[in-house]
Formats: structure tokens, sequence, C-alpha cells
């Protein structure tokens, strides 16, 4: 069965069109929370959001849903994604909900779900609720109904958490930072976990309004952070999405590193202290300089869908602890159970602290691929996978390239697009090899 409403980080859209509705909204939760009576008399949700100005009625309508099928809710307020799934587990509740959009604009919103166990939900669950969508609802009675509470301490108690997953040993003391939080749902939070391990903190982002969030700050626009810190002569500067669970990072000179080569800094951080991961998994988009470079110390490097997901799903399944995405989503499975920008930021900090070294300096002998991106415009349609004339170009491409780079086409999840990237150690060829594709590719819809 395919999924009709959850896409692959629960469900998301432009609030006020379908799916994300008042109205929609509650049937969800409603949904939701008869799926949860199945297994449970009387289960209990957290909901936490960012700070969207939307976020106020949704949680309105989610808290009404799972109220009318008789299960219990606790608010949490504006609360990073990770946050909600720490407090899930630390609360032994049946559900976490976060509404975000992550990284969109304000204008987006979305509703995503995480276990009692504070881990993504899976296909089945998923396909589970969309079923009971399409059934009549069935309304609790009044002396079954679920009751609403609020834990006003959720931010001092996700700080806390944050803190315990740096070395108890170490200290951010004489470090300056700038915390960027998007003016998202890490507004409060990220500050206060780097200053009280003992960084000189100077935030910005973080003045929320409902409608700024992402807006010119955060992972996603990072040239503010980069003017911060060559502004306030920092160390290094700290981005976060929105929900906060990707983080981008530059250091005094400006220079912005990517989540391969954060992910790269975890690892060789690990080996150093004797610690050596049997593997790490990436995704069909990480850097093939990390493959080579793991792969030549004897780490086994498998690649995953793109998306978090996909990526937590391999690790589960192989039994790992690291892996990530270079849009920054890292997964550190000893410390959380989720993405987590801030334990992320944390763990290259304290691999900057043990060694005496940069970041910089850490990844010298990491050097990335050069990688060239086009998207080409997908006519509807268009069967461009079984494309004879594309299937030869890529043979050819990949014959060409060998060992010293590789080939992706895939479609995009969100738009009518088709992906071209070719990576290869030499840029002018990477660049002529995925002209040669798009063109490829583009002639082929004209005909």
């Amino acid at each position: 069965m395919t999924r009709k409403y959850f896409g692959t980080d629960g469900i998301r859209g432009t609030v006020g069109q379908s799916p994300i509705t008042p109205d929609f909204v509650l049937r969800l939760a409603h949904a939701v929370g008869r799926v949860l009576k199945k297994s449970q008399s009387r289960p209990t949700v957290l909901i936490g959001k960012d700070t969207r100005i939307s976020g106020y009625m949704l949680e309105s309508a989610l808290e009404s849903g799972f109220n009318s099928a008789g299960v219990d809710v606790v608010l949490l307020g504006p609360l990073p994604t990770p946050g909600v799934a720490y407090l899930t587990r630390a609360q032994r509740a049946s559900l976490g909900v976060v509404i975000s959009a992550s990284h969109n604009a304000y204008p987006d919103n979305g509703i995503k779900f995480f276990s009692a166990q504070g881990t993504k939900l899976d296909d089945e669950w998923e396909l589970a609720v969309e079923a009971v969508l399409e059934e009549a609802p069935v309304w609790a009675a009044s002396a079954e109904l679920g009751k609403a509470r609020r834990l006003n301490d959720a931010p001092g108690r996700y700080i806390e958490f944050c803190k315990s997953t740096f070395a108890n040993d170490l200290t951010l003391r004489d470090m300056k930072l700038v915390i960027d939080a998007a003016h998202g749902a890490a507004y409060q939070v990220a500050p206060n976990v780097f200053h009280e391990l003992g960084a000189e903190v100077t935030s910005i982002g973080c003045a929320p309004d409902g409608l700024n969030i992402n807006k010119g700050f955060g992972a996603t626009h990072p040239a503010a952070l980069v003017a911060a810190v060559t502004a306030q002569k920092a160390d290094y500067g700290i981005a976060l999405d929105g929900d906060a669970d990707r983080l981008q990072l530059v250091d005094a000179s400006g220079r912005l590193f990517n989540g391969d080569e954060l992910l790269y800094l975890m690892v060789a951080e690990r080996i150093a202290r004797g610690d050596k991961p049997v593997g790490v998994v990436g995704t069909l988009m990480t850097n093939k300089a990390v493959e080579v470079a793991l792969r030549g110390q004897g780490i086994e490097f498998v690649r995953a869908k793109v998306g978090d997901r996909y990526v937590l799903e391999e690790l589960d399944k192989r039994g790992w602890l690291l892996g990530g995405e270079g849009s920054g989503h890292l997964l550190v499975l000893d410390r959380h159970t989720t993405g987590d920008g801030i334990v992320s930021a944390l763990q290259v900090l304290q691999a900057c602290v043990r060694s005496g070294k940069t970041v910089a300096q850490l990844l010298a002998d990491l050097t990335l691929f050069p990688q060239v991106l086009i998207n080409v415009r997908l006519a509807p349609g268009q069967d461009w996978k079984n494309n004879e004339g594309l299937v030869r170009e890529t043979q050819r491409t990949e014959a060409e390239l060998g060992d010293g780079g590789r080939v992706l086409i895939r479609a995009s999840g969100t738009e009518p697009l088709v992906r071209v990237m070719v990576e290869a150690r030499d840029a002018k060829q990477a660049e002529a090899c995925a002209k040669r594709l798009a063109a490829t590719l583009e002639s082929a819809q004209q005909r």
C-alpha cells in the first residue's frame, strides 16, 4: 500500500490547504488516538511545536482530537523536535508529537510522530493510522475523554539532557560561540546549553515572532552566521534549523562545514580515542570522499535513501551508531535516539576540546569531491528512468569516472524535477559530465 498523507517526515504542507487544516488535524489526532487505544487503555501523548504562528491553531486541534479518543495530552510548548523525542522517552509517554515544518518558511507546517522509545515510527504504523482515517470517528464517552496539562519545565529538562551528552571532564570555557536558532524551536534552549557548559555565547536568530522562522537565519541561511562570527571574532558559529534537528558549523575564518564533514569528524574522533566504529551510514547524496576516507580506515560505509529516517532504519538494522546527511541531519545513537543539532554540535566541540585542534585541523586529511547538481524540470508522465539515451550516457559517464567519481540521477520528492548529480575528483570533469547528462535528459523529453 502507498501512503496518502504521510511523507518522508510526517505530514507537511501549506497551512490552510489540505491536509494542514484544523479539521483534518483533529481527525488525524483522533485516528492516532484510536490506534494507540488498541494496545493501551489510557495512552498519554506529548505535544511540542516550533515557533510558527499556526502552531497555536494546530496544537488546539491535536489536543481536541486526542482527547476525543480518550487520550491524555501533555503540552510542551516551543521545543526542538529532538527535545520532544527525549521527553517522550523520559516521561514514559505513549507517543510524541511535533508541530513543525522544519526548515520551511512560516506559511508551511506539519505534524510528525515519535514512538515511546523516542524514535521515528515505521511505514506500517503510518498505514494503520491512514486506514483509521478512512473510518467514521468513534467518540469517547464523556467519562472516558482525555485530559490535558502543561509541562512547564520542558525546556529546562531538555537543556540538562543535552549537557549530559558532553563529556563530564571537559568544558567549553575560553570558547567564544555564536548560536543561530533560526528564530525557531531552540531559541530558548540552545544558547543556554552552550553557556552552561562554559562558553561565551552571542545569540542571533533567537527572537521569534511567529512569522520569521528560518527567514534569513539558521542552517539554511548560513550567511548571517558567517557575518556574526566574523564580527564577534568568535571561535565557531552553530546554526540550527527551525526545529533544531540539523546543524551547520562555521569556524573563525568563515569556513562553512557541512554534515558530511562533521560526520567524518565525529568518526575520526572516536577512532582517535580507541572506539573505532564498525560502520557508518550516509545517504545517496553523501560525498564520495567520505566513503573513500572511511573505507581507507577499514570502516564499512553504507548508503541509505535520502532522509534521516532511512539512515536511522539502516543504523538500527546493522546495530551501528553513527550516520547522517550533508544537510546536517546527524545521528549519534549512543547519545540520542534521533537527529539533534545541539547534541551533534556538542560532539564536534568535544572533539576540538579533547584534541586541542580546530575543526579545520581535524578535517585536514579529508578533501570533499567537487559535486555538481543540475535540476531538470520533468514533463508530465515522462518515463525518464527507462530512456535508452539516458541509460547509455549514464553508463558512459560512469565508465569515464571509474572509482574517482559517481553519478546519481533521482526524482525530487517535493517538486516535478529530476536531480542530476555528478561527483569527481576534478571539478571541471564533474561539471562537464553533469551538463552532458542533463542535456541528454532534456532532449529526451522534447521528443
